[in-house]
């Protein structure tokens, strides 16, 4: 199952061994990765899942190093992998100076109540698998919507539920970010509003407990990106990118990256900023591409006018 998959049909799964703590994860934080060159105040990374799909792991880290990256984030890639399979992923990224920010792998209802124990027993569960990725942030989804519910009651869960998946993650220094989905993506999930899920981790005040702002599930499901963004910074850990419509790499549709980059540096957004686009060309020149829009236009201090064509290709000047 991959995070898509639950999106749309939401199902239990157990992973790791006996839970730990990750002394290298910073929370609050944002030192604990590697670099990327250049002046951006943020951190770029690519979600492995939209690309080179069918090559060996290990080649797909090269790939994504090859168009200038220095993070990756995972789903379901080492569901399968042995002892020696985690090591020789960690050996591999350590070479090429890449860090594993984030992944997915805790499929649960959090709208659910009758879901909440086997939730908390599986993240408990799941941080062995983190301590063998060398990561600390646990993507969530909240699942579909529970028959028989009101919105309020199940809103009243998901928070309950994170509040006590806040205190699993502060005991192991390690982080949950909450994601929404769009509704025409699926239409029976619970949280759709990213304004809705700003609201849910606030509530839950526990600083182990943030959100992932996807824009493409957000430009689709409400729209006005950038004064979300500004609101809502201090509660941000992940943002993942993509244009609308068709999941491709900025600059294919209607939302204008260079001005939300421009806010980000803006802002002085420190985290991370993970490109989720399926290419519609060949994808180490599509990441490469995206990966300079961003550097472009994230540079803090850079003033720059720009507009921008069919192509997606922007010409600035000083």
């Amino acid at each position: 199952m991959n995070r898509r998959d639950f999106a749309k049909s939401v199902a239990g799964a157990a992973a790791g061994a006996a839970a730990g703590s990750i002394a290298s994860a910073m929370p609050g934080g944002t030192k604990t990765q590697s670099k990327d060159d250049g002046a951006v105040p943020f951190k770029l990374s690519v979600m492995l899942w939209t690309v080179f799909r069918g090559q060996p792991f290990e080649q797909r880290l090269e790939k994504v190093a090859e168009a200038g990256y220095h993070n990756v984030e995972l789903v379901d890639e080492f569901v399968k992998w042995t002892k020696e399979e985690f090591a020789a992923a960690r050996k591999k990224k350590r070479e090429l100076g890449m860090e594993f920010d984030a992944t997915a792998g805790v499929w649960h209802t959090l709208a659910d109540a009758n879901d909440r124990e086997m939730f908390l027993k599986n993240v408990s569960d799941f941080v062995a698998t983190l301590q063998e990725l060398d990561c600390s942030r646990l993507i969530l989804q909240t699942g579909n919507n529970v028959a028989g519910l009101s919105h309020a009651a199940m809103r009243e869960n998901c928070t309950e539920t994170l509040k006590r998946g806040g205190e699993i993650a502060a005991k192991n220094n390690i982080e949950l970010l909450v994601e929404n989905i769009d509704p025409l993506e699926n239409p029976k999930y619970f949280l759709t509003s990213s304004a809705e899920g700003f609201d849910i981790v606030r509530e839950v005040g526990n600083p182990h407990v943030k959100f992932l702002y996807d824009y493409f599930h957000e430009q689709i499901a409400e729209g006005n990106l950038i004064a979300k963004l500004a609101k809502n910074l201090d509660v941000i850990a992940l943002m993942h990118v993509a244009d609308v419509p068709g999941r491709h790499e900025p600059g294919t549709g209607e939302i204008y990256y260079p001005n939300i980059y421009r806010k980000l540096a803006e802002l002085g957004y420190d985290r991370y900023v993970a490109m989720e686009f399926m290419p519609t060309g060949e994808p180490v020149a599509a990441l490469r591409a995206a990966r300079e829009m961003a550097m472009k236009y994230g540079t803090a201090g850079a003033k720059q006018s720009s507009n921008g064509n069919e192509s997606g290709r922007f010409h600035a000047t000083a």
